[in-house]
């Protein structure tokens, strides 16, 4: 099905999003090293299968556009759904995509059908201990920082998060590398938001979310995000977790063969198979 563009003006901010199908609404949430683009299998895939499916670049992201003012995420998406007139949806989101979902499911939690996290963050969480191996790669992003050379900073990104990072750089290529680049270096070029509302933490409230919740990550990815995953799959009551293999932070985009199959076996579960 073809993807239709929009426009949300929320505050002084315009968000850009996509959005195809009828039905149950299927929303979908960008990582933070993406944009809606990196939905663009599952939006097809969901629509055609008898869902409204709905993805939007938060602001800092994408074809969205925003002056530095106080903002929250999380206010941003009650925002986009009102305009959109999505009361309640199931909510599909990846690294920080992930963590915005939660953090929706715990502030609303009879708007949440459902939760796919994939490879999530979580709102306060603390800064994670990382293996010596992977200490040369975040060091190179950071110097890549320090210089101010984006073009650096967005190779070095892709084989962190892309190829996953003890993995060869340069192990996913073709359409789907120039893709992230092209997305990710959307991201880098952006002037910064400095002013978001930062989230409450998530962690001791995570066991009041009863909606069910199917969680993924891939097995190339940072061990830290791995051992969340392993950590969530046990703190909610309702969960049915999934390690993707020979993937790493982005399975959606690297594998849509993959990933598309569980997200809709997901859908017809807690829909009991109904559009």
């Amino acid at each position: 099905m073809h993807l239709k563009t929009f426009t949300l003006d929320i505050d002084s901010a315009t968000l850009s999003g996509l959005q195809s199908g009828t039905g149950l609404p299927v929303v979908f949430l960008h990582a933070g090293v993406a944009d809606s683009r990196m939905w663009s299998s599952q939006m097809e895939a969901v629509a055609e299968a008898g869902f409204r499916a709905v993805a939007y670049d938060r602001r800092g992201f994408g074809e969205s556009e925003s002056a530095d003012e106080p903002f929250s995420h999380l206010s941003d998406l009650e925002a986009v759904l009102e305009q959109l007139g999505v009361h309640a949806a199931v909510f599909v989101g990846a690294s920080t995509g992930g963590a915005l979902a939660i953090d929706f499911a715990l502030d609303y939690p009879e708007r949440v059908v459902g939760l796919v996290l994939v490879g999530t963050a979580l709102s306060g969480a603390a800064e994670p201990e990382l293996p010596d191996e992977v200490m040369p790669l975040i060091e190179a992003m950071e110097i890549a920082e320090e210089r101010g050379d984006i073009e650096m900073l967005n190779r070095t990104e892709a084989h962190a998060w892309l190829d996953g990072p003890m993995s060869r750089n340069g192990r996913v290529s073709g359409a789907v590398r120039e893709l992230f680049l092209e997305m990710n270096g959307t991201v880098l070029a952006k002037p910064r938001l400095t002013r978001e509302e930062p989230p409450d933490a998530a962690l001791d409230y995570l066991a009041g979310i009863e909606a069910p919740v199917l969680l993924a990550v891939g097995s190339l990815d940072f061990p830290h995000i791995i051992a969340r995953h392993d950590e969530l799959s046990e703190e909610f009551d309702n969960a049915f977790a999934t390690v993707i293999e020979n993937t790493a932070h982005l399975p959606p985009l690297e594998r849509p063969d993959l990933f598309n199959p569980l997200l809709l076996e997901f859908l017809a579960a807690i829909t009991g198979g109904e559009d």
